[in-house]
């Protein structure tokens, strides 16, 4: 058997085990391996690598909205926590606690960050003062702890890396308007970075943030159905605040509260990368954040003058791309499988034929299909060709996502659909969480995954109960 063969054949296809094709494609793309630490990850250089791109991307989007990076502490006094009730109940099962610093048990217990609120409001405490010190525009890079009982690399991990933005105004219409502008900045950037579509759209009562007034998030369907929350942005109204005592002078010198917001993107954005757009070969990634946009692979290289032109091609493109050059002794055929397993947008195969026609061969990792481009225009074809690879891969996801969307009349069909057809149901909802919770018990976990901004009348009464509904929901089973 082929070393090629070999290599495609460790990687279980997702028709058989779809979770079992996930992790084998983290193992063998080396993005991630398991730690000593349960629920915790190694992030291998290949995986820190797309994150890294993840970041530059944001943060430059984040940056052009007048947005600064700060960094809080990761620990948080049980006392500061427990000063909004909701929020700390929300995450109270989930936190990591500190009671011993050195050989000396601490007076108070302090909470390993499940995110970071309450820090950044007794900050704000100590540094807003009047209206002339909002907005506060605040952002921070950090790692993450809660307590998972059932994790999965990237996607559910006991400690993950994220950013949280934290953000005070003048005004409630400022603090809603920025929460909207952020989630809208999360839209964008998975569509035009990661190339993934999503619903968008507002969290139910009972599914909201603890401590909110109004949760909205991002919700990208995976390649079986499933939802994966891609990110959330907050709208936290001046509860906080009243909470920890933040007051500014206004612009009639009065006292005033200010209004808050929060929003976040994690590393599981990686998941969402693998499980949108990877197949049974491997991983596939969309070039905006590829560590490796283009590899370039030498064919016959022990010939005279092909490494050298490869050489060549490397520096040329580098100029403009994220390139590598193979020329380690491994067969051109291993070569090629293992850079499609790891997800590399594209491969350029250059050997003596090419050299004598001045071109080289472009191959597309999602299509496998070869475009034969000058080496005079190189730039050009390299460039059209990973804006393909971008709009074959989102058109693709698009499909599944319409594909996989069913609409629902009646609980009779919402109950066979959420049986027989994995994705996601739009029905009408009449506002009751007792009916979520009907919903979830009668169909091994399907919840409601946001209101879309995009509501469809579909009918009068809720899907559930038979009562009037005020809303369409898009409801499916989640990572």
């Amino acid at each position: 058997m082929s070393e090629e063969k070999r290599l495609v054949e460790q990687i279980t296809p997702m028709d058989v085990d779809f979770a079992q094709w996930y992790t084998d494609i983290v193992k063998k793309a080396e993005l991630a391996d398991y730690s000593g630490v349960k629920g915790c990850m190694v992030i291998r250089p290949y995986g820190y690598a797309i994150w890294e791109n993840i970041q530059r991307d944001l943060d430059s989007r984040f940056k052009k909205l007048g947005h600064e990076n700060v960094y809080m502490p990761l620990f948080i006094p049980e006392s500061l926590l427990q000063k909004e009730k909701e929020h700390v109940e929300g995450f109270a099962p989930e936190c990591a606690w500190v009671t011993i610093g050195g050989q000396t048990e601490l007076t108070e217990r302090l909470c390993v960050r499940p995110t970071s609120e309450t820090l950044f409001c007794e900050h704000y405490k100590n540094i807003i003062h009047s209206y002339r010190d909002l907005p506060k525009l605040y952002n921070q890079w950090c790692n993450i702890v809660r307590w998972e009982k059932t994790t999965r690399p990237f996607l559910r991990t006991s400690e993950f890396l994220w950013q949280e933005g934290h953000t005070m105004h003048e005004t409630e219409e400022e603090a809603r308007e920025e929460t909207i502008r952020m989630l809208y900045v999360y839209r964008d950037f998975y569509a035009e970075t990661l190339a993934i579509p999503a619903i968008i759209g507002r969290k139910t009562e009972k599914e909201k943030f603890a401590g909110a007034v109004e949760t909205y998030t991002i919700e990208p369907m995976m390649h079986n159905g499933v939802a994966l929350q891609g990110g959330t942005s907050h709208y936290f109204g001046d509860g906080f605040a009243r909470a920890f005592g933040i007051t500014y002078t206004d612009r009639n010198n009065q006292i005033r509260y200010p209004f808050q917001t929060s929003w976040g993107v994690s590393t599981r954005s990686i998941g969402a990368i693998i499980m949108t757009h990877g197949d049974d070969s491997g991983l596939i990634l969309p070039p905006g954040v590829a560590p490796i946009q283009v590899i370039i692979i030498p064919v016959a290289q022990h010939k005279p003058g092909v490494l050298e032109a490869a050489a060549k091609l490397r520096d040329r493109l580098a100029e403009k791309f994220r390139v590598k050059l193979d020329d380690s002794d491994y067969s051109a055929g291993w070569k090629f499988s293992q850079y499609e397993m790891k997800g590399v947008p594209l491969r350029l195969e250059i050997g003596p034929r090419d050299i004598e026609n001045n071109s080289c061969v472009l191959v597309s990792r999602p299509t496998r299909e070869k475009t034969v481009v000058s080496l005079d225009n190189i730039e050009d074809g390299v460039k059209a060709a990973l804006e393909r690879v971008h709009r074959e891969l989102y058109a693709r996801a698009e499909k599944n996502l319409k594909d996989k969307t069913y609409d629902a009349h009646s609980y009779d069909e919402f109950l066979d659909i959420a049986k027989n057809k994995p994705g996601y149901i739009r029905a009408m909802w009449c506002g009751d969480s007792s009916c979520e919770d009907r919903i979830k018990d009668e169909t091994d976990g399907v919840k409601s995954r946001c209101i879309p901004f995009e509501e469809e009348h579909i009918a009068n009464h809720c899907v559930c109960c038979g009562r009037p509904a005020e809303h369409m929901v898009v409801w499916g089973r989640q990572y």
